[in-house]
């Protein structure tokens, strides 16, 4: 258990593994070569959303909770201190790699099966963009800001 105040060690990717006999790195999944997940979700461990003395931490709970959920190759948990987005907590941001960054609050500390199906939608969407279709509804309504890939071509 993550104590109050810390942040949480959670990762989401499993140990490297050794490929099999007659298999190379390049067949292993993402985690064991090394390339960086497709999607990150990054849980705030600091939230919490009973209060200042809620114990334990909401947002450690549901980073705990997200980091334990079976989830697709490509998709990893890490748990950050602060998001900075305290008026809406519990909160977590998408990380799409060459793709859009999604931050979301006043997510239930339930939210963790959310945060994996949205995670799943955006590593799949062709154009970085993760669809409104078939996006939970705490990810509809709790979103607070879609923002930009760096590698994103200027407008004309």
């Amino acid at each position: 258990m993550v104590e109050r105040g810390e942040p949480a060690d959670i990762s989401g990717d499993a140990p490297p593994a050794e490929t099999t006999a007659g298999s190379t790195a390049r067949d292993a999944p993402a985690s064991v070569r090394g390339d960086p997940p497709a999607v990150t979700v990054f849980v705030c461990t600091t939230c919490r959303s009973l209060g200042e003395g809620a114990s334990p931490v909401d947002g450690a709970a549901l980073a705990e909770a997200a980091a334990a959920a079976p989830r697709p190759d490509g998709v990893a948990i890490q748990g950050v201190r602060c998001l900075a987005n305290c008026k809406r907590s519990l909160s977590a941001a998408m990380v799409r790699r060459d793709g859009w960054t999604y931050v979301f609050g006043d997510l239930a500390a339930d939210a963790a099966p959310d945060l994996i199906a949205g995670a799943v939608l955006l590593a799949a969407a062709d154009d970085g963009l993760m669809p409104w279709r078939g996006r939970p509804e705490s990810l509809k309504r709790g979103m607070v800001a879609r923002i930009p890939p760096l590698s994103l071509p200027k407008e004309t």
